[in-house]
Protein backbone atom coordinates (compact mmCIF):
# COMPACT_ATOMS: atom_id res chain seq x y z
CA UNK A 1 0.00 0.00 0.00
CA UNK A 2 1.34 3.46 -0.36
CA UNK A 3 2.43 5.44 1.87
CA UNK A 4 -0.63 8.66 2.53
CA UNK A 5 0.60 11.78 2.39
CA UNK A 6 2.05 13.57 5.40
CA UNK A 7 2.50 17.21 5.59
CA UNK A 8 4.93 19.30 7.76
CA UNK A 9 3.62 22.04 9.81
CA UNK A 10 4.77 24.50 12.11
CA UNK A 11 3.23 26.26 14.79
CA UNK A 12 4.29 29.18 17.28
CA UNK A 13 3.36 29.84 20.80
CA UNK A 14 4.27 33.43 21.17
CA UNK A 15 4.37 35.27 24.21
CA UNK A 16 4.45 38.62 25.93
CA UNK A 17 3.39 40.66 28.49
CA UNK A 18 1.00 43.55 27.85
CA UNK A 19 0.04 45.58 31.32
CA UNK A 20 1.66 43.03 33.38
CA UNK A 21 -0.46 40.19 31.67
CA UNK A 22 1.07 37.88 29.81
CA UNK A 23 -0.18 37.04 26.64
CA UNK A 24 -0.41 34.41 23.78
CA UNK A 25 -0.33 35.65 20.03
CA UNK A 26 -3.34 34.05 18.53
CA UNK A 27 -5.00 34.35 14.23
CA UNK A 28 -8.33 33.77 14.04
CA UNK A 29 -9.73 31.35 12.18
CA UNK A 30 -11.14 31.95 8.75
CA UNK A 31 -14.21 29.63 9.21
CA UNK A 32 -16.29 29.26 12.04
CA UNK A 33 -16.67 26.49 14.70
CA UNK A 34 -19.91 25.35 15.27
CA UNK A 35 -18.80 23.78 18.70
CA UNK A 36 -18.37 27.30 19.73
CA UNK A 37 -20.64 29.13 17.82
CA UNK A 38 -17.69 31.36 16.28
CA UNK A 39 -14.39 31.85 14.46
CA UNK A 40 -12.06 30.21 16.74
CA UNK A 41 -8.96 31.45 17.23
CA UNK A 42 -5.35 29.28 16.61
CA UNK A 43 -1.83 29.54 16.97
CA UNK A 44 0.23 30.90 14.56
CA UNK A 45 0.71 28.02 11.73
CA UNK A 46 1.85 26.91 8.21
CA UNK A 47 3.53 24.52 6.35
CA UNK A 48 7.49 24.03 5.94
CA UNK A 49 8.32 23.36 2.52
CA UNK A 50 11.65 21.34 2.27
CA UNK A 51 12.23 22.14 -1.57
CA UNK A 52 12.05 25.73 -0.67
CA UNK A 53 12.69 26.77 3.01
CA UNK A 54 16.32 25.59 4.58
CA UNK A 55 15.29 25.05 8.06
CA UNK A 56 12.24 24.72 9.90
CA UNK A 57 12.96 28.18 12.62
CA UNK A 58 13.66 30.15 9.22
CA UNK A 59 10.75 28.93 7.92
CA UNK A 60 8.45 29.89 11.02
CA UNK A 61 10.19 33.42 11.14
CA UNK A 62 8.92 34.06 7.56
CA UNK A 63 4.97 32.87 8.03
CA UNK A 64 4.55 34.05 11.49
CA UNK A 65 6.05 37.49 9.87
CA UNK A 66 3.34 37.03 6.75
CA UNK A 67 0.50 36.35 9.09
CA UNK A 68 0.96 38.61 11.62
CA UNK A 69 3.95 41.34 10.78
CA UNK A 70 5.33 40.86 14.02
CA UNK A 71 8.79 39.60 13.96
CA UNK A 72 10.25 37.03 15.99
CA UNK A 73 12.83 38.11 18.73
CA UNK A 74 13.94 34.70 20.90
CA UNK A 75 13.13 31.15 19.59
CA UNK A 76 13.43 27.67 20.69
CA UNK A 77 11.73 24.21 19.39
CA UNK A 78 9.15 22.95 21.76
CA UNK A 79 8.10 19.69 20.70
CA UNK A 80 6.70 17.78 17.98
CA UNK A 81 2.97 16.75 17.66
CA UNK A 82 2.33 13.42 15.41
CA UNK A 83 -0.59 11.42 16.86
CA UNK A 84 -2.80 10.36 14.19
CA UNK A 85 -6.13 12.36 14.48
CA UNK A 86 -4.58 15.56 15.75
CA UNK A 87 -5.23 17.37 12.77
CA UNK A 88 -8.61 17.61 13.24
CA UNK A 89 -10.30 19.39 12.04
CA UNK A 90 -7.69 19.80 9.01
CA UNK A 91 -5.31 22.78 10.04
CA UNK A 92 -5.03 24.68 6.59
CA UNK A 93 -0.89 23.57 6.28
CA UNK A 94 -2.17 20.82 3.14
CA UNK A 95 -5.36 20.34 1.51
CA UNK A 96 -6.37 16.57 1.47
CA UNK A 97 -3.40 15.65 3.67
CA UNK A 98 -3.35 12.39 5.36
CA UNK A 99 -1.37 13.36 8.08
CA UNK A 100 -0.25 16.23 9.77
CA UNK A 101 3.34 16.41 11.50
CA UNK A 102 3.28 19.84 13.86
CA UNK A 103 6.82 21.02 15.29
CA UNK A 104 5.73 23.46 17.87
CA UNK A 105 7.43 26.41 18.61
CA UNK A 106 8.07 28.80 21.71
CA UNK A 107 8.97 32.46 21.08
CA UNK A 108 8.80 35.43 23.70
CA UNK A 109 8.69 39.35 22.82
CA UNK A 110 9.77 41.94 25.60
CA UNK A 111 6.56 43.50 24.55
CA UNK A 112 3.07 42.82 23.03
CA UNK A 113 3.55 45.25 20.45
CA UNK A 114 0.31 45.97 17.76
CA UNK A 115 0.95 43.26 14.98
CA UNK A 116 -1.62 45.35 12.14
CA UNK A 117 -2.42 41.90 10.93
CA UNK A 118 -6.26 41.84 10.21
CA UNK A 119 -6.33 37.68 11.83
CA UNK A 120 -3.87 38.72 14.57
CA UNK A 121 -4.78 39.19 18.20
CA UNK A 122 -2.87 39.33 21.42
CA UNK A 123 -5.37 37.07 24.05
CA UNK A 124 -4.60 36.04 27.77
CA UNK A 125 -3.69 32.37 27.90
CA UNK A 126 -6.44 32.98 31.06
CA UNK A 127 -9.17 32.99 28.14
CA UNK A 128 -7.78 29.42 27.49
CA UNK A 129 -6.71 28.04 30.49
CA UNK A 130 -8.87 29.54 33.15
CA UNK A 131 -7.89 27.46 35.93
CA UNK A 132 -4.29 28.01 35.90
CA UNK A 133 -4.32 31.81 37.58
CA UNK A 134 -3.89 31.66 41.07
CA UNK A 135 -2.66 34.78 41.74
CA UNK A 136 -6.01 36.13 43.27
CA UNK A 137 -6.63 32.41 45.29
CA UNK A 138 -7.43 28.78 44.29
CA UNK A 139 -9.83 29.85 40.64
CA UNK A 140 -13.17 29.20 41.34
CA UNK A 141 -13.94 27.54 38.80
CA UNK A 142 -11.77 24.32 39.79
CA UNK A 143 -14.56 23.50 42.35
CA UNK A 144 -17.82 25.45 41.06
CA UNK A 145 -17.02 23.22 37.38
CA UNK A 146 -13.84 20.77 36.97
CA UNK A 147 -13.97 19.10 40.45
CA UNK A 148 -17.63 17.92 40.17
CA UNK A 149 -17.37 16.90 36.30
CA UNK A 150 -14.08 14.86 36.95
CA UNK A 151 -15.94 13.16 40.37
CA UNK A 152 -19.09 11.78 37.55
CA UNK A 153 -16.10 10.98 35.08
CA UNK A 154 -13.74 9.20 37.75
CA UNK A 155 -16.86 7.25 40.41
CA UNK A 156 -15.72 3.94 39.55
CA UNK A 157 -11.54 4.38 38.54
CA UNK A 158 -9.64 4.73 41.62
CA UNK A 159 -6.79 5.59 39.26
CA UNK A 160 -8.93 8.69 37.48
CA UNK A 161 -9.89 9.85 40.93
CA UNK A 162 -6.19 10.09 41.83
CA UNK A 163 -5.12 11.51 38.38
CA UNK A 164 -7.77 14.24 39.45
CA UNK A 165 -6.45 14.77 43.00
CA UNK A 166 -2.89 15.53 42.05
CA UNK A 167 -3.64 17.63 39.89
CA UNK A 168 -6.30 20.05 40.60
CA UNK A 169 -4.86 20.13 44.03
CA UNK A 170 -7.76 18.54 45.90
CA UNK A 171 -7.28 16.49 49.00
CA UNK A 172 -4.48 17.99 50.01
CA UNK A 173 -2.62 17.91 47.60
CA UNK A 174 -0.21 20.77 46.53
CA UNK A 175 -1.02 22.61 43.41
CA UNK A 176 1.88 21.83 40.64
CA UNK A 177 2.26 25.02 38.35
CA UNK A 178 4.39 23.10 35.19
CA UNK A 179 1.77 20.72 35.36
CA UNK A 180 -0.73 22.45 32.47
CA UNK A 181 -0.42 20.38 29.62
CA UNK A 182 -1.36 16.79 31.80
CA UNK A 183 -4.48 19.21 32.76
CA UNK A 184 -5.39 20.14 30.09
CA UNK A 185 -5.37 16.61 28.88
CA UNK A 186 -7.04 14.93 31.69
CA UNK A 187 -9.66 17.43 30.66
CA UNK A 188 -9.68 16.25 27.13
CA UNK A 189 -9.61 12.69 28.24
CA UNK A 190 -12.69 13.57 30.20
CA UNK A 191 -14.91 15.26 27.42
CA UNK A 192 -14.85 18.16 29.48
CA UNK A 193 -13.17 20.24 26.71
CA UNK A 194 -14.86 21.56 23.79
CA UNK A 195 -12.27 20.10 21.07
CA UNK A 196 -12.66 16.58 22.88
CA UNK A 197 -16.13 16.52 21.51
CA UNK A 198 -15.49 18.18 18.09
CA UNK A 199 -12.76 15.75 17.73
CA UNK A 200 -14.46 12.72 18.59
CA UNK A 201 -17.09 13.51 16.41
CA UNK A 202 -15.30 14.64 13.20
CA UNK A 203 -13.35 10.67 13.86
CA UNK A 204 -17.08 9.59 13.60
CA UNK A 205 -17.06 10.84 9.86
CA UNK A 206 -18.96 14.04 10.42
CA UNK A 207 -17.86 16.37 8.10
CA UNK A 208 -18.45 19.21 10.15
CA UNK A 209 -18.18 19.41 14.18
CA UNK A 210 -22.14 19.96 15.26
CA UNK A 211 -23.07 22.40 18.20
CA UNK A 212 -21.59 20.41 21.58
CA UNK A 213 -22.77 20.96 25.28
CA UNK A 214 -20.03 22.96 26.85
CA UNK A 215 -19.10 24.83 30.06
CA UNK A 216 -18.02 28.35 28.55
CA UNK A 217 -16.04 28.30 32.25
CA UNK A 218 -13.89 25.76 31.01
CA UNK A 219 -11.75 28.08 28.23
CA UNK A 220 -11.97 29.16 24.42
CA UNK A 221 -11.26 26.22 22.40
CA UNK A 222 -8.78 26.40 19.53
CA UNK A 223 -8.55 25.19 16.05
CA UNK A 224 -7.32 21.37 15.71
CA UNK A 225 -5.00 20.95 18.92
CA UNK A 226 -3.75 24.01 19.43
CA UNK A 227 -4.86 24.30 22.57
CA UNK A 228 -3.07 21.37 23.45
CA UNK A 229 0.43 22.74 22.04
CA UNK A 230 -0.28 25.70 23.75
CA UNK A 231 -0.33 23.94 27.31
CA UNK A 232 2.79 22.45 26.40
CA UNK A 233 4.41 25.87 25.79
CA UNK A 234 2.97 27.40 28.98
CA UNK A 235 4.02 24.62 31.26
CA UNK A 236 7.51 24.16 29.55
CA UNK A 237 8.01 28.29 30.01
CA UNK A 238 6.91 28.10 33.64
CA UNK A 239 9.14 24.99 34.36
CA UNK A 240 12.02 27.02 32.64
CA UNK A 241 12.33 30.05 34.89
CA UNK A 242 13.23 27.90 37.53
CA UNK A 243 16.72 27.09 35.71
CA UNK A 244 16.87 29.34 32.87
CA UNK A 245 17.15 33.74 32.91
CA UNK A 246 14.28 33.10 30.26
CA UNK A 247 11.99 35.77 32.19
CA UNK A 248 14.64 39.12 31.04
CA UNK A 249 13.30 38.27 27.90
CA UNK A 250 9.98 39.48 28.44
CA UNK A 251 10.62 42.41 30.62
CA UNK A 252 12.58 44.90 28.45
CA UNK A 253 16.13 46.80 28.99
CA UNK A 254 15.66 48.42 32.43
CA UNK A 255 13.07 47.63 35.02
CA UNK A 256 12.10 47.32 38.47
CA UNK A 257 11.74 44.59 40.78
CA UNK A 258 7.83 44.93 41.11
CA UNK A 259 7.52 44.46 37.42
CA UNK A 260 9.95 41.58 37.38
CA UNK A 261 7.63 40.15 39.99
CA UNK A 262 4.76 40.64 38.35
CA UNK A 263 5.95 39.24 35.01
CA UNK A 264 7.13 36.00 37.00
CA UNK A 265 3.64 36.15 38.79
CA UNK A 266 1.87 36.09 35.35
CA UNK A 267 3.78 33.55 33.84
CA UNK A 268 4.05 30.78 36.85
CA UNK A 269 0.07 32.30 37.75
CA UNK A 270 1.06 32.24 41.24
CA UNK A 271 1.31 34.93 43.80
CA UNK A 272 5.09 35.45 45.22
CA UNK A 273 6.32 36.57 48.46
CA UNK A 274 7.86 40.40 47.79
CA UNK A 275 9.97 40.49 50.41
CA UNK A 276 11.33 36.06 49.66
CA UNK A 277 11.38 37.13 45.77
CA UNK A 278 13.80 39.99 46.44
CA UNK A 279 16.32 38.23 48.10
CA UNK A 280 15.85 35.08 45.46
CA UNK A 281 16.95 38.19 42.60
CA UNK A 282 19.78 39.67 44.95
CA UNK A 283 21.28 36.06 45.76
CA UNK A 284 21.30 35.04 41.94
CA UNK A 285 23.24 38.60 40.73
CA UNK A 286 21.65 38.30 37.89
CA UNK A 287 20.30 42.23 37.93
CA UNK A 288 21.92 45.53 38.64
CA UNK A 289 20.64 48.49 39.60
CA UNK A 290 21.38 51.50 36.83
CA UNK A 291 21.38 54.54 40.04
CA UNK A 292 18.43 55.86 38.62
CA UNK A 293 14.81 55.23 39.33
CA UNK A 294 11.20 54.46 36.71
CA UNK A 295 10.29 58.30 35.64
CA UNK A 296 6.27 59.01 36.30
CA UNK A 297 5.94 56.19 38.38
CA UNK A 298 2.77 56.67 40.67
CA UNK A 299 4.04 56.85 45.17
CA UNK A 300 7.18 55.49 46.20
CA UNK A 301 10.10 56.00 43.11
CA UNK A 302 11.25 52.42 42.20
CA UNK A 303 15.11 51.70 41.63
CA UNK A 304 15.57 50.38 37.98
CA UNK A 305 17.57 47.45 37.03
CA UNK A 306 19.17 45.93 33.87
CA UNK A 307 19.64 42.02 33.31
CA UNK A 308 23.31 41.11 33.47
CA UNK A 309 23.57 39.21 30.03
CA UNK A 310 26.83 38.97 30.00
CA UNK A 311 26.50 36.23 32.70
CA UNK A 312 24.98 33.83 30.34
CA UNK A 313 28.42 32.73 29.03
CA UNK A 314 29.51 31.67 32.55
CA UNK A 315 26.19 30.49 34.12
CA UNK A 316 23.71 29.86 31.61
CA UNK A 317 21.47 27.24 33.58
CA UNK A 318 20.62 29.81 36.32
CA UNK A 319 17.12 31.05 36.88
CA UNK A 320 14.72 32.05 39.80
CA UNK A 321 13.44 30.11 42.25
CA UNK A 322 9.60 31.04 43.25
CA UNK A 323 9.45 31.57 46.78
CA UNK A 324 5.36 31.16 47.02
CA UNK A 325 2.92 33.42 49.12
CA UNK A 326 1.23 31.52 51.20
CA UNK A 327 -2.65 31.67 52.47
Amino acid sequence: MPNPAIVIGLSAVIVALREGEACVLTVRSRRPDAAAGQAVEGLPFGPFDPEGQRTFELALREFVTSQTRFDLGYVEQLYTFGDEGRDAPLADVGAGAARVISVGYLALAPAAVDTHGTDSVWSSWTRFFPWEDWRAGRPPVIDEAIVPALDRWAHRSASRRARARILFATGGADWNEERVLDRYELLYEAGLALEAARDRRMTDGGSEPKSEAGDPRLGAPMISDHRRILATGLGRLRGKLKYRPIIFELVGECFTLSTLQKAVEAIAGVPLHKQNFRRVVERTGLVEGLGRTEVGAGGRPAELFRFRRELLADRPTLGLSLPRLRE
